[in-house]
């Protein structure tokens, strides 16, 4: 076999032992954390993120995270679920502060 098909072949290895490892509710808290990351982000509350303001994906990040916090009770620590929801207070805050904020209203 060739170099470049041997080391393929130990990627789809290593992919493989990884996605056995992997459980459902690490992907969901990694998804809630980047979600979280984008809503933010996209309230566009700094400097650097103000050309960022969108909103609309806001919003759809918040409830997407309503909808998915619920499905991992009984499987993280209810401290974990009780930071999530704790997040997603924060972030409904914030986002009515910035759409009431004159050229706040959601996009979309």
């Amino acid at each position: 076999m060739s170099e470049p098909a041997d080391e393929q072949e130990r990627v789809a290895r290593e992919l493989a032992d990884e996605l056995r490892k992997l459980r459902v509710e690490d992907v969901l808290v990694s998804t809630l954390v980047q979600l979280s990351s984008i809503a933010y982000r996209r309230l566009g509350l700094t400097e650097d993120s103000r050309e960022e303001r969108d909103l609309a994906q806001t919003s759809l990040a918040i409830e997407t995270m309503q909808a998915l916090v619920p499905v991992l009770e009984g499987f993280l620590d209810e401290p974990v679920v009780d930071g999530f929801e704790e997040q997603i207070a924060n972030l409904q805050l914030a986002y009515a502060k910035a759409a009431t904020e004159p050229g706040g209203e959601p996009d979309g």
